[in-house]
């Protein structure tokens, strides 16, 4: 089965992304051909980044970052959701991509971006160069949310759009068709 990690790249009180997460995390599970991981960063609680060595080498000393190597490991494909804060994306976001490196190697990423008019697309954009520097896919395929509070019950559930909907979609497949293929890769990554 597709190992499927959701994180949610905010930690800020209040946040409009741990809903939008959770409605994506709902939906990959649903499909029945993904386990999900939803990846709370706020529980994680990752400090800045505190690890003495570049993180390709893998040499980690603390344990905050050995757990988070194995989570990360796990993962065979990733959906970033992400705020867009100031026209980019969270510190904490970056602050937890860039405590690993080998981990992220060779693996999808899809983005569920949320903000303002832009819905975040900008965050999106910033955070694909990221992820292509960690050798990394970032799909095509993407969502986006503008004005993502009005979308939100009092008590907290989303009310999707038939067209958020149908690009979850989209986006879910592209992450395991590609999933499937970087498998490959991986592999032969690891022989090297």
């Amino acid at each position: 089965m597709f190992r499927l990690a959701v994180v949610i790249g905010s930690t800020r009180p209040g946040r409009v992304g741990e809903p939008i997460a959770q409605w994506v995390a709902t939906q990959a599970a649903m499909r029945g051909d993904l386990e999900v991981d939803l990846v709370d960063l706020a529980e994680v609680g990752l400090p800045l980044l505190d690890e003495p060595h570049h993180p390709r080498l893998g040499e980690y000393t603390r344990e905050h970052t050995r757990a988070w190597s194995r989570r990360i490991h796990k993962a065979d494909g990733f959906v970033f959701v992400t705020p867009e804060y100031n026209h980019g994306y969270s510190a904490v976001l970056k602050n937890a991509i860039d405590y690993l490196y080998n981990e992220w190697q060779h693996k999808p990423a899809g983005f569920v971006s949320y903000g303002g008019n832009s819905g975040g697309l900008r965050a999106v954009q910033q955070l694909k160069q990221v992820v292509v520097a960690l050798n990394m896919v970032p799909v095509v395929e993407a969502v986006s949310v503008p004005f993502a509070g009005s979308m939100l019950h009092a008590d907290g559930p989303l009310e999707p759009s038939q067209s958020m909907e149908h690009s979850l979609k989209s986006m879910l497949d592209a992450v395991t068709l590609w999933g499937s293929t970087l498998s490959v890769m991986r592999a032969e990554a690891e022989h090297l």
